[in-house]
């Protein structure tokens, strides 16, 4: 059997030999951080293909753009960091030109603009065969005041939490999601963040990143899942909220005397819901409307099996 995308990460993990000193946050989490003197940059990367993360036979090349963008911003609120740059590189099939980097352009801006991350270079490469479109994102971000809010942190006892609603992505939800970095540093402003992520890969998979790397369990309630208006649509609402993706909304562990703070203080128009608890058990389960609590499989989306 072949590894999934977390296995061959932490291969990748146990093969580094990086100074904790420099390299305070490696491979593994949502972004990387870089010490430089008394100052700390973070970076992540994204790669995003046609026909994986979006179909241009349905969307624009500027929704392309904008997504693209997007999915590196919501890293940067995954740890409630503030963006400052990206660098974009572009592989385009036979027949793109001019109009459609313009149009690309146009979504990066549009994305961008809204939290002052400017586009600052790139590379752009075409294919001499039929090959997909490509575009690849690096951004760096900085600190808003407190240390990056990792995935590990996460306690027995704490609150989970998540922003927003889920599920329903293919519904072309995954194309104008609003990346939530203003929440994120506005939440770990206002509270003590134990662990963070951003929903990519669904709730099933980024919960159990949480749990696998904080060396805990979680037990969430079913009635409290809020589901999107797109994932209602679905056959099985509850099953695309917890594994469809792409909600790019947070993730997040807290006390819960912190989570009763944060609930009682919360002003945003973006919603937060409390959906279970982190448990000692090390396993990841879910309690069903009549009250049984079953195990929770992960289903989420994977990389290298999808």
């Amino acid at each position: 059997m072949s590894a999934g995308e977390d296995e061959i990460t932490a291969w990748f993990a146990n093969q580094s030999r990086l100074s904790a000193t420099d390299f305070p946050i490696g491979i593994g989490d949502d972004m990387a951080q870089v010490r430089l003197g008394n100052e700390s940059i973070l970076v992540t990367t994204d790669m995003l293909l046609d026909g994986v993360h979006f179909d241009l036979r349905q969307a624009t090349i500027e929704q392309a753009g904008y997504k693209a963008i997007a999915v590196s911003l919501s890293d940067c609120a995954a740890m409630a960091t503030i963006p400052v740059a990206a660098v974009v590189s572009v592989a385009m099939p036979k027949g793109f030109g001019g109009e459609e980097l313009k149009q690309l352009h146009a979504g990066i801006i549009r994305a961008g603009g809204k939290y002052n991350c400017a586009l600052v270079g790139g590379d752009i490469t075409s294919w001499k065969r039929e090959n997909p479109f490509a575009i690849s994102v690096a951004m760096l971000s900085r600190l808003a005041g407190n240390e990056p809010v990792r995935r590990s942190g996460a306690k027995h006892g704490d609150s989970i939490c998540v922003t927003g609603s889920l599920g329903g992505s293919g519904f072309g939800k995954h194309l104008e999601f609003e990346p939530r970095v203003t929440e994120a540093i506005k939440i770990a402003d206002m509270v003590s963040v134990n662990a963070m992520i951003d929903i990519s890969d669904g709730l099933s998979s980024d919960l159990n990143r949480i749990c696998s790397q904080s060396a805990v369990g979680a037990v969430i309630d079913a009635e409290r899942i809020p589901i999107s208006d797109e994932a209602m649509k679905a056959d099985d609402p509850l099953s695309s909220a917890i594994h469809d993706g792409e909600d790019f909304e947070l993730l997040f562990t807290v006390s819960m005397s912190d989570c009763r703070e944060l609930l009682d203080n919360w002003n945003e128009p973006v919603p937060i819901t409390q959906i279970g608890e982190i448990t000692d058990t090390q396993k990841m389960q879910i309690k069903m409307s009549d009250g049984q609590i079953v195990d929770l499989r992960v289903k989420g989306y994977d990389h290298l099996k999808n």
